[in-house]
């Protein structure tokens, strides 16, 4: 599996992503920084974690403006994989590639820690390794994790199998509707998400709940 992974100015979740990537695949990502226009030839994009542009405006706004995403888009438009992450889903959701938006955390304090998430949906490239129902625990670490989208849009999500990861009742970190934590696209080929997979990769950081959806992507991709 060949991939990229997006460096915006303040990213700081890049290297995480890489590290993830080249452990999980063997091979080093490519690292595209935001100006650039074209992509390499990559089965997946991943925007990672962190604090484009230091958050200003709103988060993701300004990165969603950079001259990669066009070419993000059109990898997108094409059936390619992409993987939004914390910051990442922030873009994704500004870029409207995915639906709604990511506001203050309910409580308006930075949340840094883990959570338990249920993977709702299995039937994509990002969570086929996983089994439906199943408990992982990935760690959060934001400040804009609120997901929220009207009702008519909450329904089509839920309806269309597009929730991919819910937090359990009272791991919600954020107060995100419907306990939402990661969806997809209408493709299921881009997905978001707030927790953050690539820090569960590793025994040594704590945790492996991470590593099915990179070995899903992997299976899917290679």
């Amino acid at each position: 599996m060949k991939s990229a992974v997006i460096v915006f100015p303040a990213s700081n979740c890049d290297r995480d992503a890489a590290v993830a990537l080249k452990q999980m695949t063997g091979n080093a990502p490519h690292m595209v920084w935001h100006q650039e226009k074209d992509l390499p030839d990559v089965d997946l994009v991943v925007l990672p974690g962190g604090f484009s542009y230091g958050d200003y405006l709103r988060s993701g706004a300004m990165a969603s403006q950079s001259a990669v995403m066009r070419a993000v888009k059109t990898h997108a438009d094409k059936g390619g994989a992409v993987l939004g992450i914390c910051n990442g889903f922030q873009v994704l959701t500004e870029s409207h590639l995915l639906p709604g938006a990511l506001m203050r955390n309910a409580e308006l304090k930075f949340v840094c820690r883990p959570v338990t998430m249920t993977v709702e949906e299995t039937q994509n490239v990002f969570t086929r390794k996983y089994s439906s129902g199943q408990n992982v625990t990935f760690p959060v670490a934001h400040g804009d994790g609120n997901y929220v989208a009207d009702d008519e849009t909450l329904d089509r999500l839920e309806g269309e199998g597009r929730v991919v990861f819910r937090y359990t009742p009272g791991h919600n970190p954020n107060g995100s509707a419907r306990n939402i934590a990661g969806i997809l696209s209408e493709k299921r080929n881009v997905l978001g998400l707030m927790p953050h997979p690539e820090r569960v990769v590793d025994p040594l950081l704590g945790g492996t709940d991470g590593r099915a959806l990179f070995e899903s992507l992997i299976e899917t991709l290679s």
